[in-house]
């Protein structure tokens, strides 16, 4: 399945897995990559030297292209973005902030980089400024989102940018990445489906608690701070909504969600943490190896699409 996303990452599938705080380490990278995508270290706010640690234990398993991503208001990211280039990684995506002081330098070293975007003016920037490609981010995915659905701001990037455009939000099988071809988009970026994987090393309870999922069951909480976040109700949820409502401080707020994706991620605690995971969860209904999972979304998406020749 080529599109320009591939001949631009060399990868054999447009599937890219998302850069997950606490979730995308390098097991879960290195499956994908071994399977076709491009898997993705979520660098988050880590320290240079974790990251580092990371890209070097997915080399030991994968010999394909991996990327890292990197959150730009990290305190970190600068040493992160230097870690990136003395370590040969090829790809880089971004999110919550702006790259460009770390473009020249990543050019330089042949990085690909694509940041991820929730408008079309912010992706017509990061074009302006060298970015490969863009990753529009629809706020129908898990944790921090923007305001538009996938639907409508994928059509409006693509007519936006020369780049390749990458679909992500609400997308977990063949038909949402046909629907992503069919807006224009050259991949895909998931993320929800890919933590459920036999591959990803969360705690058992975060995968089944996704796998329980209702459609109704994702809440967006932090609106009034300005710092959506998506996440499965629970305990959490519904203390912090209700405190939004009362008017809560931004302070009060904060210390409430303090820790709390760790708490979901590594200790399995899917009452009182934070279980991010896109509105596309009760979609999710079973456990698979990343191949299996990537096998699946190309055999169903070229069931879809046969013929319309959107892709080679």
């Amino acid at each position: 399945m080529q599109t320009e996303v591939t001949r631009l990452l060399g990868i054999e599938v447009p599937v890219i897995q998302g850069g997950m705080a606490w979730v995308a380490e390098y097991h879960l990278a290195a499956a994908v990559s071994n399977a076709g995508g491009l898997g993705l270290i979520g660098a988050a706010s880590a320290p240079a030297e974790w990251v580092r640690d990371q890209i070097r234990k997915a080399k030991e398993l994968t010999d394909r292209p991996f990327g890292g991503n990197i959150m730009l208001m990290s305190p970190y990211a600068e040493e992160v973005a230097q870690v990136v280039v003395e370590e040969g990684v090829k790809v880089v995506t971004t999110g919550a902030g702006n790259p460009e002081k770390y473009m020249e330098m990543w050019k330089k070293a042949g990085v690909k980089v694509i940041p991820v975007v929730a408008s079309a003016a912010l992706a017509k920037r990061m074009e302006r400024c060298g970015a490969d490609a863009v990753v529009a981010e629809g706020c129908e995915a898990g944790g921090h989102i923007g305001e538009n659905t996938t639907m409508c701001l994928v059509p409006q990037i693509v007519d936006a940018v020369k780049i390749p455009v990458i679909a992500a939000g609400g997308i977990a099988d063949g038909r949402g990445m046909a629907a992503a071809f069919m807006l224009g988009a050259k991949g895909v970026q998931m993320g929800t489906h890919f933590i459920v994987t036999d591959e990803c090393q969360v705690h058992n309870a975060y995968k089944e608690r996704i796998l329980k999922a209702k459609d109704i069951d994702s809440r967006v909480t932090g609106r009034s701070t300005g710092h959506p976040v998506r996440a499965l109700r629970n305990d959490m949820t519904k203390k912090y909504l209700e405190l939004e409502k009362q008017g809560a401080s931004f302070e009060e707020l904060e210390q409430l969600t303090l820790g709390g994706l760790r708490k979901a991620v590594l200790d399995g605690d899917v009452k009182d943490g934070s279980v991010m995971a896109g509105q596309i969860a009760g979609l999710v209904k079973e456990r698979m190896s990343c191949k299996e999972l990537i096998h699946r979304l190309v055999t169903e998406t070229d069931a879809l699409m046969k013929g319309t020749k959107f892709y080679e």
